[in-house]
């Protein structure tokens, strides 16, 4: 008799990582298939820096980010991993888009406070601060690669069978649930969650699947943010975006401190690719935009050492995220360039979804964009 698991999942980044971590917590028999090596360059969810934050302007994703809180601290100690620090976080620029965050948090009685842009560079003197400052404490950066590391590694510790160099050819229905099809033969499953980035659309379509998992549009970009040398290693860095509108008339940006300098970026604004015909190559454009941006607002870092970057968003038309179920098939996709700091809280919404126990939120079903 064909041996069954309970769930595949397809794709190891954050999402894939860390469905497979809460699914196998939940003594569910999971496979996480990869198609590349461990630590990767070539998707969404590598380097060694991204935003924690829980400042949104609506209550949905400000308590979907505090959900996670908890679990990432629970994932460093359970694998004895450090990856995420609380440094704070501010939102600076726009009034109307800094008071509305304050707003969201203040009503759910998460710490917060207004402060005066001199107020500000008072506190941290590496940034120039632009109208009105909104600083939350229990905010910070995630160092991507441990984070990553560490979900796999929690998986494994939870019984999770977890496969690198592992391409997913097919997702075919089953009477059980799906065949999912890869170069070393089919694996039996009663349910799949296919979490893969930027090859999403491509694979459900190679498997027959569009006409029941009908996605949103999904366009997939080349992002470049750069790191840049800071004057004096031993100045504290918020996690900090700068909303356009009031004296910043360009795109926003987004920065935050990294092992590897002061790491600041657009936010969506690069070339539409797929994975196949991305490049991998810094336009010399975008990077004279953030060399221009530090220049200006960056007072602690030396803009003339700029080393810049790439990697991919994947994005909706509205920016929400797709996490829904049809059947034997969960998708989670579409994150838009802000997914990462959610990681473990959409591992157990995926779980949630794979076990029957809820329906997906509105705002992430399918059909609805």
């Amino acid at each position: 008799m064909t041996d069954i698991v309970d769930v595949v999942v397809i794709g190891g980044g954050l999402v894939g990582a860390s469905a497979a971590w809460r699914l196998a917590t939940r003594g569910q028999r999971v496979i996480l298939l990869e198609q590349h090596v461990p630590g990767h360059k070539h998707g969404a969810s590598y380097g060694t820096s991204r935003i924690y934050r829980q400042a949104y302007d609506n209550q949905f994703y400000t308590r979907l980010a505090a959900q996670a809180l908890p679990l990432w601290r629970e994932l460093e100690d359970l694998t004895d991993t450090g990856f995420l620090e609380l440094t704070g976080a501010v939102d600076h620029g726009l009034p109307e888009a800094v008071q509305a965050k304050a707003t969201v948090l203040a009503e759910l009685g998460i710490k917060g406070e207004i402060l005066t842009p001199e107020q500000a560079c008072a506190r941290w003197p590496g940034l120039r601060f632009d109208t009105t400052v909104f600083h939350h404490p229990d905010a910070g950066r995630l160092h991507a690669d441990r984070a990553v590391a560490a979900l796999k590694a929690g998986a494994r510790l939870a019984g999770a069978d977890v496969r690198h160099e592992s391409e997913v050819q097919q997702v075919a229905r089953a009477s059980y649930g799906v065949d999912v099809v890869t170069g070393s033969g089919t694996t039996a499953a009663k349910h799949v969650v296919i979490a893969a980035g930027a090859w999403t659309e491509d694979l459900i379509a190679r498997s027959g699947l569009g006409e029941s998992i009908v996605l949103p549009e999904l366009r997939t970009t080349q992002e470049q943010p750069a790191h840049f040398v800071p004057l004096d290693p031993a100045v504290a860095w918020p996690s900090f975006v700068h909303h356009p509108g009031a004296q910043l008339n360009t795109a926003g940006i987004y920065g935050l401190g990294s092992e590897d300098g002061v790491k600041i970026g657009e936010h969506a604004t690069g070339p539409q690719v797929t994975p196949a015909t991305r490049d991998y190559t810094p336009s010399a454009a975008g990077e004279q935009r953030l060399v221009e941006y530090a220049q200006a607002w960056l007072p602690g870092v030396d803009s003339a050492q700029v080393e810049s970057l790439t990697c991919l968003y994947t994005n909706t038309p509205d920016s929400n995220f797709v996490i829904d179920r049809v059947g034997a098939v969960t998708v989670a996709a579409g994150f838009s360039g802000h997914g990462f700091k959610f990681g473990p809280a959409l591992g157990e919404l995926v779980s949630d979804l794979v076990s029957g126990d809820v329906l997906a939120p509105e705002v992430f079903r399918l059909g609805l964009r």
